[in-house]
């Protein structure tokens, strides 16, 4: 019979007990990370579906981004209504809050899960991914701008990011953004023949994305190009200053005049965190502020800012460890079932937070059941057979120590003995 594998670019994550650094532990733990960060900062979750109307992909993130125009996962349902997985949190957010009309309140927003993508699987790029979310939701511009940053920086350090750079910039109100559009194309029209296929086609749809071109030639056509910076307030320029000043001291963070977000609903300010160390695609987290998506989806005037976090790439980063919780592996040798000795295991479960228990549910030998806890790389296997049983004790035997002695407790010291691990 032909073996039914997984979809292109759609992995399977599985812990691995005994090696913490495997991908999948990595994105595990950055999850669990980011979530005790999320709720120290007082933020709610919210769950989206992942399947939504096609439409509102159309209309958030534009007709002319790489995600409608080549990306969506989309496909009809047996109705024929155009649907789609979804690419990305922000717009599902936005649907949910105009939905149950609640956008006329102020939200602190967190979320996490899969997304979808239907572009060529490449190296820490696939059809499914995941992603992290933050959406501060029915606040002006200014405080909540701080608040994004203080989270980023949180991040980089309870993460232990190695040498990671913010960088920030500000595109101004959709009129600024318009005007200096116009001088851009007014700038690069009598050059676009130097410029590759993508930038042309950016150049007619969406000119602000040409100033993230990956395409050397372009970038240096861009040196003389006009720069946002001049078109943009002054009280924006001061929000920037104040952001470099506040920060500066426990965050890597710079002003690039040439960053700007690939979605069409960002305006105002704008951000990414980027490393080195994931080579040209060095961007794992970046927002905005986005005031006007409420209003293009249906809802009221909302203004808002947010951010997305790539799980796949930021755990790649991840040099922090999780505490290192004591796993015991219980092994029953009593050849009947007997509740008893589970209900031990259950009773033990309750005593430290720091003590993992993993019972062997499998038939085997004592040898093959021990072999089998030191490849889960266990620290101390806790054994039952009948004779135990009957007497009430269980033998312990460490397994990180070589030549260590087996011992024979007692339910009352075997207790005090696990609630003593730390």
């Amino acid at each position: 019979m032909e073996k039914i594998n997984s979809l292109t670019g759609m992995l399977d994550l599985i812990s691995n007990k005994a090696d913490k650094s495997e991908f999948a532990d990595k994105i595990f733990l950055t999850e669990k990370y980011l979530k005790k960060i999320f709720q120290n900062y007082g933020m709610s979750e919210i769950r989206t579906p992942a399947l939504e109307d096609t439409n509102l992909f159309k209309r958030s993130v534009g007709d002319a981004s790489d995600i409608v125009n080549k990306e969506l996962y989309s496909f009809n349902d047996k109705n024929d209504k155009n649907i789609v997985l979804r690419p990305e949190g922000t717009a599902g957010v936005i649907r949910a809050v105009i939905q149950k009309k609640i956008d006329l309140e102020a939200h602190k927003f967190w979320y996490m899960g899969p997304m979808w993508r239907y572009e060529r699987p490449q190296k820490g790029r696939y059809r499914q991914f995941y992603q992290a979310g933050v959406e501060i939701l029915g606040n002006h511009e200014g405080l909540p701008e701080f608040e994004m940053i203080s989270l980023i920086c949180s991040i980089n350090q309870y993460l232990l990011i190695d040498k990671p750079l913010i960088k920030i910039n500000h595109l101004g109100d959709n009129k600024i953004k318009e005007l200096y559009c116009e001088d851009l194309v007014k700038y690069l029209s009598p050059l676009k023949l130097n410029l590759d296929e993508k930038d042309q086609n950016r150049l007619k749809k969406n000119p602000l994305r040409i100033l993230d071109s990956k395409n050397e030639t372009t970038q240096n056509i861009l040196k003389d190009a006009p720069k946002i910076n001049n078109y943009i307030s002054n009280s924006s320029k001061v929000l920037l200053d104040e952001i470099i000043k506040t920060f500066s001291p426990e965050c890597n963070i710079q002003i690039d005049s040439s960053l700007v977000r690939g979605l069409d609903y960002y305006t105002g300010f704008v951000f990414e965190a980027i490393s080195d160390d994931l080579g040209a695609q060095n961007a794992y987290l970046g927002g905005g502020r986005y005031d006007n998506l409420s209003s293009q989806l249906g809802g009221k005037n909302l203004p808002a800012i947010g951010m997305a976090i790539g799980l796949e790439r930021l755990s790649t980063l991840v040099n922090a460890e999780e505490a290192s919780n004591k796993l015991l592996s219980f092994i029953i040798l009593s050849e009947k079932i007997n509740p008893k000795a589970y209900k031990i295991a259950h009773d033990l479960r309750l005593l430290n937070e720091n003590v993992k228990i993993d019972i062997q549910l499998s038939e085997g030998s004592l040898k093959s059941k021990l072999r089998r806890a030191s490849k889960d790389n266990a620290d101390y296997a806790l054994i039952l057979g009948d004779q135990e049983l009957e007497s009430e004790t269980v033998i312990v035997k460490s397994l990180k120590e070589s030549n260590s002695e087996q011992k024979s407790m007692s339910i009352d010291e075997l207790n005090g003995f696990i609630s003593a691990i730390s």
